[in-house]
This record gives structure tokens, C-alpha cells and sequence, in this order.
């Protein structure tokens, strides 16, 4: 077990160093200090891949963007650290590693890369690309171009905004277990046409994020007065929440997409079940979970021979309450039984103050904090909470 987490975090720790791509290649590094005057201010088609160095998937894909990025000597191949330049990342909503997005005729919106990660499907999307930027510019399209539609906008851009109107609002709303954000907006509205495309960019987000569990709604309060009058809308746009149970309320945070995705994910915690805690009977079970989560909280219990169940079961008890309390976290939780994984004990130093013990470890960046006070609720709140505030973690 320590020879895997060791091993976890040694790739880590020289994939972070040394980078994925060097001045010798023809991928071209980009950062917030370059990003605006290489991509969004010029007229070539960009595609850029948004990476972490520790992530297994953008490692894997590193000799075929290479790869693609020398055959595409007229489009411009560029790549992000978004690990470590998150601004850059969060301004383009990305949320998962490797993200690659194509920057065409309208730079204010570029598209997502859905293909295969060779370097042949690679050049593909981009020569398709290609072609669509000329088609582009021979209809007068520059940057920033728009359809003209009236209204809402394109459906591409808005897919996961989901329309309702007074005939399906209960069936999909009132009458389901997802929590509903809704925006009521008039076509006309000067400050709606500004939230579209933050609203649009949080409703793809909070689908990911929560797997559908949180909706972004839109009706539009002109056509559909009924609900208008039902919700008392009075000015545009006004957005209310529903939740299962209980009357809506009006959402009166910020109108960025950031704003819009941090409330959400609020909503989601406080109605999602708590995390598992998982036993770890294998290698794969915490290799998966810390893989998985940013910080992963392992305790070791005692032998049941010395507690017995009862005794095992208040840990646990103990444990999951905890798990929930902090599930905004989106922490991973383990344990296991004293002398079960050694070498996993062995490896940061868990229970040198005895058993019960508990550690949190970073595999990502190689660190990890020891409980030292008691192991109990109070004990290991206390612990968890200057986790949370980001405490310093030690070094393996």
C-alpha cells in the first residue's frame, strides 16, 4: 500500500517539474499573460488543450498533440497549464482534464473538442474547423460573430438550459426530486440578454458537476404568464429556486456564471447523501478513491478483538457523521483495521500516538497531515476544520 501511494505521488511530483510540452515543440505554451494577444486577438484558428500535469489522461495524449500540432503548421496548437494557471481555466469552464476547445471565427465562444485523443482525429476536427472559419470569413463573419437570431440566442450554446413553459412547469418541476433554479426572462431585456451566456455556461457546468441532480431552467414570463402571475414576476429577469418540498425561493446572488455554478453546487451538498466510507480491502479501493478526490481522509481503527462491534461501529458511526458534515468538501473517506495495510501505515506514520489513528493525504502533491489530538468528534472536527481553512500538509 505504500509502495502505491508512494508511487501515486513520486509520478505526480515529476510530471509537475518537468512539464508536458518545451520550447522545442510545436505546441505553444500559453499563459494569462499571452493567452489574449496569441489567441483571442488573432485571426488563426486555435485549438487549445487545457491540461494538469499530474493527470494521467493529458499524459497520454501529450505525444499525439505533439503529434497534431506539427502536421497543423497553419493552425495554431496551444496548451494550458490550468493547474496552475486556474484563472485562465475557470474562465472557459473547465472542469476536467485533458479539456481541448477549438477558438474559430468567434473567439467569445469557443467550442468544445469531442473527438479522439490520436493525433489523426486530432487534425481532422481541426481541418473541419478549418473549413468552417473560411466559410466564415467569405459570409462576413468576423470575430464575435453572431447568428442574429432574435431572442434566446442559438440552441447550441444554450443546450443545457432546459425550456419550460406553462404547460410542462409541473411535470418536470414541481413533480420532480432534482433541485430547480429557474430564470423567468422577457426577450426584450437588456440585463437577461446579458445573463444568457453565463447562464448557458453554468447550466453545462452544474449538469457535470452534479450529474443532472441541479437543473437551470428558463421560461420566458412573456409568453408564459401564467406562471409569471403564479410566482409574482414583476421584474426581469428574477430567478427562483425549487426544491422538492418546499415553496421557491428567490436566488439573489451574482449573475456570473461563477456566481451562478458556486450556488448550485451549495444546493447540490445540501441535498446530496453523505460520501462513502469505504473499507480498504485492496490496493484498487484506495488507489481509486484518492485518484478520485483531492483529499483523501484515511482512519485506522482498532482490531475488533480489542473494541469488539460495538465498539467498532461508534468509530464508524463517528466517522460518517463527519463524512457528511464536510461533503461540500468532496473529500475521500477510508478505513481500515489496525495491522490490515501496514505498509500503508508505515508510509506517513498513521498511528505512532496509537490506535485509533487518522491521516489526510494529498497524493496529487505528496503531503499529508496527521491527527494528533483525540479521536473522537470534537477531536476530528477540529482536525478537519483547519483542513478546510488549508492547513499546511507535511511532505511524505
Amino acid at each position: 500500500m505504500a509502495r502505491l501511494v508512494l508511487g501515486l505521488m513520486s509520478c505526480t511530483l515529476f510530471t509537475t517539474v518537468n512539464g508536458l510540452y518545451s520550447s522545442s515543440d510545436d505546441v505553444i505554451e500559453l499563459t494569462p499573460s499571452n493567452f489574449n494577444r496569441e489567441v483571442i486577438q488573432s485571426d488563426s484558428l486555435w485549438l487549445v488543450e487545457f491540461y494538469a500535469p499530474w493527470c494521467g489522461h493529458c499524459q497520454r495524449l501529450t505525444p499525439e498533440w505533439k503529434k497534431a500540432a506539427t502536421a497543423l503548421k497553419d493552425v495554431k496548437v496551444g496548451a494550458v497549464d490550468a493547474d496552475k494557471h486556474q484563472s485562465l481555466g475557470g474562465q472557459y469552464g473547465v472542469q476536467g482534464f485533458s479539456t481541448i476547445k477549438i477558438f474559430g471565427s468567434n473567439k467569445n465562444k469557443p467550442e468544445d473538442y469531442q473527438g479522439g485523443r490520436t493525433g489523426e482525429a486530432i487534425v481532422d476536427a481541426a481541418l473541419s474547423a478549418l473549413r468552417q472559419l473560411v466559410k466564415d470569413r467569405l459570409g462576413g463573419r468576423g470575430r464575435g460573430y453572431s447568428s442574429g437570431k432574435q431572442g434566446r440566442g442559438d440552441s447550441s450554446s444554450k443546450k443545457d438550459v432546459i425550456e419550460l413553459t406553462d404547460d410542462n412547469f409541473d411535470k418536470n418541476v414541481l413533480d420532480s426530486e432534482d433541485v430547480w433554479m429557474v430564470e423567468f426572462y422577457a426577450p426584450w431585456c437588456g440585463h437577461c440578454k446579458n445573463l444568457e451566456p453565463e447562464w448557458a455556461a453554468a447550466a453545462t457546468e452544474v449538469k457535470e458537476q452534479t450529474k443532472g441532480k441541479v437543473k437551470l431552467a428558463a421560461v420566458d414570463a412573456t409568453v408564459n404568464q401564467v406562471l409569471a402571475s403564479r410566482y409574482g414576476i414583476r421584474g426581469f429577469p428574477t430567478i427562483k429556486i425549487f426544491q422538492k418540498g418546499e415553496s421557491p425561493v428567490d436566488y439573489d446572488g451574482g449573475r456570473t456564471r461563477s456566481d451562478i455554478v458556486s450556488r448550485a453546487l451549495d444546493l447540490f451538498s445540501d441535498n446530496a447523501p453523505p460520501p462513502e466510507l469505504l473499507e480498504i480491502i485492496n490496493e484498487d479501493v484506495a488507489k481509486k478513491t484518492c485518484e478520485e478526490h483531492q483529499l483523501c481522509v484515511v482512519a485506522v481503527l482498532p482490531h475488533i478483538l480489542d473494541t469488539g462491534a460495538a465498539g467498532r461501529n461508534s468509530y464508524l458511526e463517528v466517522l460518517l457523521k463527519l463524512a457528511d458534515k464536510y461533503k461540500k468538501k468532496m473529500w475521500g473517506w477510508l478505513w481500515t483495521e489496525a495491522g490490515a495495510q501496514s505498509e500503508l501505515e508505515n508510509a506517513p506514520g498513521i498511528g505512532g500516538f496509537g490506535y485509533p489513528a487518522m491521516a489526510a493525504i494529498n497524493a496529487r502533491e505528496m503531503k499529508f497531515a496527521l491527527l494528533k489530538g483525540s479521536f473522537s468528534e470534537q477531536g476530528i472536527n477540529e482536525f478537519l476544520r483547519e483542513l478546510s481553512f488549508g492547513r499546511d500538509l507535511r511532505r511524505l
